[in-house]
């Protein structure tokens, strides 16, 4: 029992002192001085949810141009071109096939009531 109430009064370390982080000095990375060149492709066509899309981008230097397409629900095909020579971004937008909209009848009707046959 000696033993224990010793240990019990025994000091507790002291605290750690305040945190310095080490300072680093900051340099600007390297980058290189070529012009960015890339070329990119990517489609999806899912044919059980009818999700069909695509997009397609290339760039050399300041000059970017690409096109995306999607299969809107109405039935057209919505095609957006652009190009960005450096000095701004222009676009075409064009369509395929025309618009249709079909009787909408719901998924699911409640049952008619079901009321008690009155007494006579």
């Amino acid at each position: 029992m000696v033993v224990v109430a010793l240990a019990d009064q025994a000091p507790y370390p002291p605290p750690p002192g305040p945190y310095h982080p080490q300072q680093r000095p900051y340099s600007e990375p390297d980058y290189p001085d070529v012009p960015p060149k890339y070329t990119y492709n990517y489609g999806v066509a899912d044919g059980y949810s009818g999700v069909n899309l695509g997009h397609s981008e290339a760039r050399d230097g300041y000059r970017t141009e690409g096109s995306y397409s999607v299969d809107l629900p109405d039935g057209r095909k919505q095609i957006v071109k652009y190009v960005d020579n450096g000095d701004g971004l222009e676009t075409e937008i064009t369509y395929e096939g025309e618009a249709q909209y079909p009787e909408h009848t719901p998924a699911y009707r409640p049952p008619p009531p079901a009321y008690p046959a009155p007494h006579a």
